[in-house]
């Protein structure tokens, strides 16, 4: 054999490999990674910032701590609603004396992926001028709570619901009680409340619609980030690969995707009134999904409300005032 064909047979042989490897990778790797970053990439409590709790937005708060159903243990803040008003003995208000108005209900705030419970104090401060208690919590894997997997909303229902039952029982909170969530958070949040009666209300920032639809819509954008940077990176298809990411992420989570619904969830939680937010230009969540959820919504008292700007889960911050108006009006509304 010449030295020339044996040249040939070898570089076939790299290529060969080369190409197996890359295949493997691609369609093996790449999918277990993004897998990863869905349940596996835990966001901290930022303790650099020690002085970020209630007190600093001028409510009294307290820790506390409890377990979700399956026994996760979850740490937060409870803060009373604490509205004074002048005491009145007859028609003459009596110098000097105060005391509490009685709250108008109970807020839990849910957090949204890989933020912690600080990401929904401006929120919590709104809801305490309203006179509400509010509940503040680190769902599973992320700040101070425990855990070693998250599912983006699925398994995080439990502690919504966890988080529920610590505000009406240990804290004696009032009804109406309302799970206020973004992103992730607002998927826990009307998951629980499809299981859970008590959950009076909901307020569902830019949630998604289900778990299979959100890892593929996603999976395209991460596809078109990568290759906006680096050119060479080849354009994946989405089948099969955002079809692993979604097994791989369930296998790790231990859930069923088909059960990950909030369509379905949506039309369980009637007659209870929801609000359905979204931001006009969010990539992540498009409006067309809190109008989808809107639409399936059989409650009476239902609403939505579609702000202006451009950063998911950023409505609050960049659209206040029509966001307060809108959640101002909203739970006028509920009983």
């Amino acid at each position: 054999m010449s030295g020339r064909k044996i040249v040939w047979r070898v570089l076939k042989w790299v290529v060969g490999i080369v190409v197996a490897l890359l295949i493997v990778f691609f369609y093996g790797v790449f999918p277990w990674l993004l897998s990863y970053f869905v349940t596996g990439n835990p966001a901290h409590f930022r303790r650099e910032d020690p002085g970020k709790t209630p007190a600093l937005f001028g409510m009294k708060f307290q820790d506390i701590q409890f377990k979700s159903r399956d026994g996760i243990v979850l740490r937060g803040w409870y803060v009373p609603a604490g509205i004074a008003k002048p005491a009145r003995l007859g028609k003459k208000q009596v110098a000097g004396s105060r005391d509490l108005e009685p709250a108008k209900g109970t807020i839990i705030y849910c957090h949204g992926f890989h933020e912690t419970r600080l990401e929904m104090l401006p929120e919590a401060q709104f809801g305490h001028s309203l006179g509400y208690n509010g509940l503040l919590f680190d769902f599973r894997q992320h700040g101070e709570s425990g855990g070693t997997v998250t599912s983006i909303g699925y398994w995080e229902r439990l502690d919504a619901e966890a988080a529920v039952r610590e505000a009406l029982t240990k804290e004696r909170a009032d009804h109406p009680v309302i799970l206020w969530g973004i992103s992730m958070g607002a998927a826990a949040a009307l998951m629980a409340a499809a299981e859970d009666p008590k959950v009076d209300a909901v307020i569902s920032d830019s949630t998604f619609l289900t778990f299979d639809n959100v890892i593929k819509h996603h999976y395209g954008l991460v596809i078109h980030f990568i290759r906006r940077h680096w050119w060479w990176f080849p354009p994946l298809p989405s089948f099969p690969i955002s079809d692993e990411v979604i097994a791989w992420s369930a296998r790790h989570a231990h859930f069923d995707p088909s059960n990950f619904n909030l369509e379905t969830a949506v039309e369980r939680i009637a007659p209870r009134p929801v609000l359905f937010v979204a931001v006009r230009h969010d990539v992540r969540m498009p409006p067309h999904i809190a109008l989808t959820l809107y639409s399936l919504d059989r409650s009476p008292v239902k609403e939505v409300i579609v702000l202006p700007g451009h950063r998911h889960g950023e409505g609050f911050n960049d659209a206040r005032t029509p966001y307060e108006a809108a959640v101002s009006k909203f739970l006028s509304e509920v009983r």
